[in-house]
């Protein structure tokens, strides 16, 4: 890996990336007078920006990262926020952890409002899953992978934030859920989405980045909530992850990247979750949930991701926002674009890497 000069480097100009980004596929200059997030919509794809912006920031100690955030949601919450989704849902981790640098009892009742809500007012799929409602569709009856990133990690540290035992219960017992429908257990992978209505897992799709979610959001669950997850979920996750780790070490690139569908090495290679997956790998490795036989899986896909970093900080080789897929096809032919989310993954993934070599 890099020394710490050059990953400080590229951090910064991946988050230059980040402000560059007025929505999905659209790029603009810098807005004079700092650094200022322009990112014209309160959704899934800015959420992971912004938690991939809030960890850079606390591990950086840079107080004008802390300035923009606060700024960001200040221009959003006031304008009015849309309704509350999975996907809507999304920006409220990162919000969850920035009231502990800010002074905004508003936030941390909207912190506790939308947490509740999402107890009591999310559409449930039978067994009491949270079914995936996004904007433009109900998706009744359906279970996605993506979900424990976008909320149930923030219902976890919400729950931790305010001492509600009950909100990282219904945490926990999501990704165990979950698991039950979307893992495969015959390779560890995970589907992107389970629905009740037919009972199938719609393409059998092993889609990259929804896998990486999952390498991504158990690690975070942990770093999150750890002391309070069971034993018993705790060891089932922690298997359910090494499952899945195991799969992809032998369906990694030789040269370091995973493809769009991991188990078609013909599909196109995807940046955002080979770095999802790099960045989970060793955040399992610190947590001791992983095996040190997994590093050189994280380290190669490192050097593949700091290729496709572009020389205005703009990740290259990120997929789409992509809804469910009724084939394979459909997977193959989603379009690279400039991504929040793809700035994230890559972000965190430097400042995981950044904290290994101090």
């Amino acid at each position: 890996m890099n020394k710490t000069e050059d990953l400080n480097t590229l951090l910064g100009n991946v988050a230059v990336g980040l402000a560059r980004l007025k929505g999905m596929n659209e790029t603009a200059p810098l807005n004079e007078g700092g650094f200022k997030l322009q990112f014209d919509e309160w959704d899934w794809e800015v959420g992971v920006g912004m938690y991939g912006l809030m960890r850079h920031a606390e591990a950086s100690g840079n107080k004008e990262l802390i300035a923009s955030l606060e700024a960001w949601y200040d221009w959003q919450i006031g304008r009015g926020l849309p309704p509350r989704q999975v996907n809507s849902t999304s920006p409220m981790l990162a919000l969850s952890v920035l009231i502990d640098y800010v002074d905004r009892p508003d936030w941390e009742e909207l912190i506790k409002d939308w947490a509740n809500w999402l107890m009591t007012g999310l559409a449930r799929t039978e067994d009491n899953g949270f079914q995936h409602v996004v904007k433009e569709r109900m998706n009744d009856g359906e279970m996605w992978d993506d979900t424990l990133f976008m909320t149930c990690l923030f219902l976890a540290n919400a729950g931790k934030r305010f001492d509600r035992n009950d909100w990282i219960d219904e945490a926990i017992h999501q990704f165990l859920l979950h698991t039950r429908y979307l893992s495969d257990p015959v390779t560890g992978l995970w589907y992107h989405g389970w629905t009740f209505h037919g009972r199938h897992n719609f393409a059998n799709a092993f889609w990259g980045r929804g896998n990486s979610w999952i390498t991504v959001a158990i690690p975070e669950l942990f770093i999150l909530v750890g002391d309070a997850i069971p034993a018993f979920a705790a060891r089932y996750l922690t298997t359910v992850l090494h499952a899945q780790v195991k799969t992809l070490e032998s369906l990694q690139h030789e040269d370091g990247m995973f493809s769009t569908l991991l188990d078609d090495p013909d599909s196109p290679v995807e940046t955002s979750a080979t770095a999802a997956f790099a960045y989970g790998i060793l955040q399992a490795l610190d947590l001791g949930l992983l095996s040190e036989d997994y590093r050189s899986v994280a380290e190669k896909a490192y050097d593949a991701v700091i290729k496709r970093i572009n020389d205005d900080g703009i990740v290259l080789e990120v997929s789409d926002g992509t809804p469910m897929g009724h084939d394979l096809d459909f997977y193959r032919k989603i379009p690279n674009v400039p991504a929040p989310y793809g700035q994230a993954l890559v972000m965190l993934l430097l400042v995981k890497c950044m904290q290994l070599q101090n």
